[in-house]
């Protein structure tokens, strides 16, 4: 992207998430520039290039769209702009995709879309997690973090997908999802492609699948989502977690005026204000772990999300893992910046699958206290197979050292090569089916880990 120049140049947002090969698409354009272009870029491995242009429109008139509106109960932000245009996806390959608005001026914006499979038996499911993205999301000025002060306090019950994304349009994308997206292409194995709402509306695309794959910061979670991806996986899918902090906030999705699953919802602290703490307290909208339904999230990804912010060496234990081949790592050797700025860790006496091995052991320093982040592996009877790095930055070091880092926090080449080789490794045995059928068992270590 060449320059996103001021927040009104250009910006834009999809009527969906996620659209079916040949689905048509409306989207939503405000613009200061007298007409703008869009180029539709499938992201991939193309003999080096990581990105495909499959579609691009003829010129458009541009228009300033108006205000969004707000909505004082929930402090949602919703654009509610006038559909500028129509286009269909016929011949559009399934795949990430990001949708380039050219302004006249030059300026440019990015709108994510997923073009997802609607079946991925034999394929690994790359899940793409659009309800974080909008979580995080502060155009017009309201997150689920934020209000337009900067407070928590002020902050947004629930956002909408009626809105553009800020920044650059696409940035959780960008830095948490796309690297895993090229490497995999790369790697040449069965892929299909679905996100957590699609998920969680249906899970049909994880049926029989061989993998799915969580990204680099996949936090927001609805219940169904969960249930799907654990049935999926007791019934011989492997999972793999390719960050931390996921599955973390428990989500409710509900319809905006025009569609269904366009408002992201959550309470967080102030769940007893959730309409539904009285009625439904298994919807209540706050961390996983939390009461009036608690369920930590270590029963499926195997460790805990426990803090921010944290920047420390990634310690491999398990040298002589079947995940770490090739790599010449042994035991009590580090990466610098790998863990990071998020992580988890193995914590006893939480829910946790068995067998269960602690691969890496990272010991690091968060908020003044000293603690470790895990990588963990750990099998279940279906013969499934589910790893977690523990670390946010996993996806990131696929980038770290080439001119696509930007946001590679010092880590290395040296890094990358060890990221890249023991996510090669983990995403062709994953492929190859249920791992505990052909990859040697975990060796449960946590208790001489921590004693």
């Amino acid at each position: 992207m060449r320059s996103q120049g001021p927040p009104t140049a250009v910006a834009g947002y999809a009527d969906r998430v996620s659209v079916t090969p040949g689905e048509e698409c409306g989207l939503y354009v405000s613009t200061t520039a007298s007409s703008f272009r869009v180029s539709a870029f499938r992201i991939g491995w193309y003999g080096g290039a990581q990105a495909r242009l499959v579609w691009s429109s003829e010129r458009i008139p541009g228009r300033a769209q108006p205000e969004p509106r707000f909505l004082t109960d929930t402090r949602t932000v919703r654009a509610d702009w006038q559909r500028t245009l129509t286009f269909t996806t016929a011949g559009w390959p399934e795949g990430a995709y990001l949708l380039r608005l050219e302004a006249d001026s030059g300026h440019q914006r990015y709108v994510p879309l997923i073009v997802r499979s609607t079946q991925g038996m034999g394929r690994t499911v790359l899940m793409h997690a659009p309800a974080t993205w909008q979580a995080y999301n502060r155009w017009g000025g309201y997150s689920l973090y934020a209000g337009s002060s900067g407070s928590y306090a002020a902050r947004s019950l629930a956002v909408s997908f009626d809105r553009p994304y800020d920044a650059e349009g696409a940035e959780k994308f960008l830095v948490y999802e796309r690297a895993a997206v090229v490497l995999a292409e790369r790697l040449g194995i069965p892929l299909a492609y679905t996100t957590g709402t699609d998920v969680h509306r249906d899970p049909e695309v994880l049926r029989g699948a061989t993998a799915v794959l969580c990204l680099g910061h996949d936090e927001y979670w609805t219940p169904e989502q969960r249930q799907h991806v654990t049935e999926a996986r007791d019934a011989g899918t492997n999972v793999a977690f390719l960050g931390a902090n996921t599955c973390f906030r428990r989500v409710r999705l509900e319809q905006s005026e025009k569609q269904p699953d366009r408002t992201v919802v959550c309470y967080k602290s102030s769940f007893r204000a959730d309409p539904c703490f009285t009625t439904h307290p298994t919807l209540v909208t706050t961390d996983f772990r939390q009461s009036p339904a608690a369920a930590p999230e270590s029963s499926l990804t195997g460790v805990l999300y426990e803090g921010f912010p944290t920047d420390a060496p990634y310690v491999v234990h398990a040298a002589d893992h079947w995940l770490y081949e090739g790599t010449g790592v042994r035991p009590g050797d580090g990466f610098d910046h790998l863990v990071g700025v998020e992580y988890d860790r193995v914590t006893p006496g939480a829910p946790v699958p068995e067998p269960l091995e602690i691969t890496a052991h990272s010991p690091l320093v968060c908020n003044g206290r000293r603690s470790h982040s895990d990588s963990a592996y750990y099998t279940v009877p279906s013969g499934a197979g589910v790893f977690a790095t523990g670390t946010m930055r996993w996806v990131e070091a696929l980038m770290a050292g080439t001119a696509d880092g930007g946001h590679d926090h010092g880590m290395d080449t040296r890094t990358r090569a060890f990221v890249t080789r023991t996510t090669e490794n983990l995403l062709r045995a994953f492929a190859e089916g249920p791992a505990a059928h052909h990859r040697p068992a975990p060796r449960p270590n946590v208790g001489e880990l921590y004693k």
